[in-house]
């Protein structure tokens, strides 16, 4: 009988030890199992994966572009082992929350309604949304647009500048809200919509490699900041990854990448 006994609790605690040692499904802080303000040994990294040159996929269609660069070599200097995700821009604030994610790094732009929400690393790019249109457009100012069949990224900061100029907007035909920019691009060069409102670094890029195809009026609605996201209570982590991003800066390998991506410097 207490051979019996013996086995079932060896059996119970077995039990108990898997449930303990279980994996968790959560990104870089809850798979350590410590509090939230506690740095990941891996860090989960959200993004848009056709937002060129910032984090896109290659035609071997592996995970290129600046940011990709960026977040490499920070988590290597903070000896953390980096995974990228690509999600749904339009939940990235959802996904970091759910803890899907521990930052989200892909031109993010700093602005008042996301600080609410989410902790920023200090601005290391500046950033303006410009109109894009076909080359023998009669659009050259923004005046131009009213009347017009406009596009831009849903979830984007493109989308909360054209709501910010609400005389503007008001003036549009149709405003219409894509999944990525590469899709408005399309619409844009197929007649589809009459003009995009798109962050200036990937619209330079899209316009660079299809010359003849894209041209950029002067008229811009205005320039923002680019930061790292992440979850409020992620103070540890927060912290560590600044001066990782300071230190990169001050040794130029910031200036580095930024040359290999941009051909030169343009790193704040």
């Amino acid at each position: 009988m207490k051979k019996i006994i013996a086995i079932a609790m060896t059996v119970v605690m077995s039990g108990i030890l898997l449930v303990g040692c279980g994996s968790s499904s959560k990104a870089g802080t809850a798979s350590t199992g410590g509090a939230t303000n506690t740095a990941p040994q891996k860090i989960v990294i959200g993004l848009d994966d056709t937002f060129a040159p910032m984090g896109f996929r290659d035609e071997k269609n592996e995970l290129v572009g600046f940011d990709i660069d960026m977040a490499k070599e920070a988590a290597k200097r903070l000896n953390m082992e980096v995974e990228f995700k690509p999600i749904d821009w339009n939940s990235k604030e959802v996904e970091l929350n759910s803890k899907k994610i521990d930052a989200i790094w892909n031109g993010l732009s700093i602005t008042e309604d996301r600080k609410k929400n989410l902790s920023f690393t200090k601005p290391y790019l500046a950033n303006r949304q410009i109109v894009v249109v076909q080359p023998n457009s009669a659009i050259k100012t923004k005046a131009d647009l009213a009347g017009k069949v406009v596009g831009t990224q849903e979830g984007s900061s493109s989308l909360d500048a054209i709501n910010a100029d609400a005389a503007t907007a008001k003036s549009f035909k149709e405003l219409k809200k894509y999944p990525d920019y590469v899709a408005a691009l399309l619409d844009l060069k197929a007649g589809r919509v009459e003009a995009i409102v798109v962050d200036e670094v990937v619209g330079r890029y899209y316009v660079a490699k299809k010359p003849g195809e894209y041209t950029i009026i002067k008229d811009d609605f205005g320039s923002e900041e680019y930061g790292v996201g992440l979850r409020k209570d992620d103070t540890q982590l927060l912290e560590k990854l600044q001066k990782a991003l300071d230190d990169m800066k001050k040794e130029g390998k910031s200036a580095e990448i930024s040359k290999k991506w941009f051909g030169e410097d343009i790193v704040k």
